[in-house]
């Protein structure tokens, strides 16, 4: 069985590149996914889906759900590793409950974790505006992505406490200590 964990935290709060580094830690047995890095490359190709998915994400929006979910689905799917990291997801209410909802229906993927990297507001805006990688990184932007993340985030962490797996981690220390601490705990966990 698959061994699912979701990696949540606010833009900015370096989900992605502790994800990325902990699967090139365990590269013989974990696969790591950034829901954006997903969506980007179905931009990046050019495709009606990537158009269409262009047309949500440039103004900071959430990319409609069916397109989110089968686009998770077809990654885990893909993989040969048997420990998945997923960051940025889920986004909303929605996302949790359609991802919930389509892992009922898999009997060769389990949810073990929700990790979510803590970041303050202004340490998030700092790293984002900071970084400024692309089109989507200024402060309108970022305000918007902010509100789309706090707005479902305390009905996203009672659920999965009520689940019993909700791991919380401080993000605003080295990138070393909360990789050492996310890759322990995940280990603990397979």
């Amino acid at each position: 069985m698959k061994k699912l964990f979701l990696i949540i935290g606010a833009p900015g709060s370096g989900k992605t590149t502790d994800a990325e580094l902990i699967a090139k830690n365990c590269s013989d047995k974990i696969a790591h996914y950034s829901t954006g890095d997903l969506l980007r490359a179905e931009v990046a190709s050019g495709s009606e889906q990537g158009k269409l998915i262009e047309s949500f994400t440039s103004k900071g929006n959430l990319v409609p759900l069916d397109i989110v979910v089968s686009t998770i689905i077809a990654a885990i799917k893909s993989t040969t590793k048997e420990v998945i990291l997923i960051d940025g997801y889920p986004r909303s209410v929605e996302q949790m409950e359609a991802l919930d909802n389509e892992l009922k229906s898999q009997s060769d993927v389990s949810l073990v974790s929700v990790i979510e990297v803590n970041v303050s507001e202004s340490v998030a805006r700092d790293r984002v505006l900071g970084r400024a990688r692309g089109a989507d990184d200024n402060v309108e932007v970022f305000n918007n992505r902010m509100k789309v993340y706090t707005d479902p985030l305390k009905e996203i962490q009672e659920f999965y406490v009520q689940k019993n797996i909700l791991k919380k981690i401080n993000g605003e220390r080295s990138i070393q200590e909360i990789v050492s601490e996310m890759q322990t705990f995940i280990q603990s966990k397979i």
